[in-house]
């Protein structure tokens, strides 16, 4: 009985992981949030802007 509880709630899970993947793509239609820094910022040495622009 435990094996099949533990079934369902991994089903449970996998389904409702898929549901939330699929209504969050339909409503940003794969856009993301055009967020940009006011500064510019460093993580290590990669710079926050592009490389190419930096030329």
């Amino acid at each position: 009985m435990e094996l099949i509880g533990l079934l369902l709630f991994v089903l449970w899970v996998l389904i409702s992981t898929v549901s939330t993947v699929l209504t969050d793509g339909r409503k940003h239609r794969g856009r993301t949030d055009d967020l940009r820094s006011t500064k510019p910022w460093a993580a290590g040495n990669l710079p926050s802007e592009s490389y190419a622009s930096l030329l």
